[in-house]
């Protein structure tokens, strides 16, 4: 399986853009995790940081990621057969390479934090692998099947602290607390597989919708007016399928019927699958405009996207767990997205002179070295494949 690689002249500003962009939704939505109260810090500051999570941060990180994971198996996946890959050898490929996902991720959870979502990934293009070209009706009906399980997974998880007057943050906190490494080793190793078999389910769907999206290179060759479309209707949907939970986690409405918290719980999830896709068309429209220094930045930081990935998991452990700086008893929702923001701005930073000095990210070298096993493939690799 040879692959050639792509340079920057020839690639579309809007795929490695939405990456880019797509590391600040994650970075907020995982920062919180790691404090115990996030209600610490101004109220007033805490509650707007809260509505905004609740309106483009919750359940909309994970969609965007998905659906751009989707949409670059297509990519690899067209790449390999214009060069004249067979299709069971593009499958094969696919699922190497996802293996190998598994494996760096559960490096990371043994390593760093329970928070991955590579090996997620991983296992799901193994799943997938054989769906790349399937018809899009096919698609759609896995899509649909698929959604259900999704969407009660997040849905209780969301209604259990809700029930409770709780933070989903605060429910789904991972704070060290005193723990030492290994006592939360031994924690990360043994909820990995439950975490890892409830991510698959929560993410296929977003990531068939990027194959469907990618098989019409919407991303490549965006069609103004279509996106211009998709987007408003789809952020529409998920601002008014998070506003009950928003106001709930608020406190703006109180005392809500047990009929009011299982809907609020399912369509906050379920509408933010709309929101993910919507922040990746609105992405879409930014591509359309003429670059600027900005820009090439953020698309520096998606090709990188992996390597950065791991970056926020590596400043997140220093700032907030015991054996760094401790922070966790210090910052509030505000001042952990505070800390996440300040994490991406040095990682676009960091990207950007990565890209002038010529240097590709570390963890995309590994990966692409792994997969690409093969004498010919090692020695011409496709690069553009190893974003995730």
């Amino acid at each position: 399986m040879q692959g050639i690689p792509t340079s920057s002249a020839e690639r579309a500003p809007a795929p490695d853009l939405a990456r880019g962009i797509m590391l600040l939704a994650i970075a907020l939505a995982h920062a919180p995790l790691y404090v115990e109260t996030v209600g610490r810090g101004p109220g007033l500051l805490n509650d707007v940081v809260g509505v905004f999570h609740q309106f483009f941060v919750n359940n909309h990180a994970r969609p965007l990621f998905a659906f751009l994971f989707g949409y670059a198996l297509v990519q690899l996946s067209q790449r390999q057969a214009a060069r004249g890959g067979e299709p069971a050898a593009v499958r094969k490929l696919l699922r190497r390479r996802g293996w190998w996902l598994v494996a760096i991720g559960f490096a990371h959870v043994a390593v760093l934090v329970p928070l991955d979502i590579l090996a997620v990934y991983g296992i799901t293009s193994v799943l997938l692998a054989g769906l790349v070209r399937a018809k899009d009706s096919t698609l759609l009906v896995t899509a649909g099947i698929v959604l259900v399980p999704s969407t009660a997974l997040v849905a209780l998880a969301m209604w259990f602290p809700m029930s409770q007057g709780r933070s989903t943050y605060e429910a789904g906190s991972i704070a060290a607390g005193t723990k030492g490494f290994a006592e939360l080793l031994a924690e990360r190793l043994t909820a990995w597989p439950f975490a890892l078999v409830a991510g698959v389910f929560m993410v296929v769907p977003g990531v068939l919708a990027g194959v469907w999206a990618a098989r019409r290179r919407l991303l490549e060759e965006p069609d103004r007016p279509f996106l211009v479309r998709a987007a408003w209707v789809t952020t529409v949907v998920s601002v008014a399928g998070a506003l009950p939970a928003a106001l709930m986690q608020t406190g703006l409405w109180a005392g809500p019927s047990a009929a009011a918290l299982w809907a609020a719980a399912i369509a906050q999830p379920l509408t933010g699958y709309a929101g993910g896709i919507g922040m990746a068309a609105i992405i879409a429209l930014v591509a359309l405009r003429p670059g600027n220094a900005v820009s090439t930045a953020v698309q520096a930081l998606g090709q990188r996207s992996m390597s950065f990935y791991l970056f926020q998991s590596i400043v997140f452990v220093a700032v907030f767990f015991p054996y760094g700086l401790g922070l966790q008893d210090d910052l509030g929702l505000a001042g952990a997205s505070g800390v996440a923001v300040a994490t991406w701005v040095a990682s676009i930073a960091a990207a950007e002179l990565m890209r002038r000095a010529g240097h590709r990210g570390p963890a995309e070298i590994l990966l692409r070295r792994l997969a690409y096993r093969a004498p010919a493939a090692a020695a011409r690799p496709d690069r553009a494949a190893d974003r995730v």
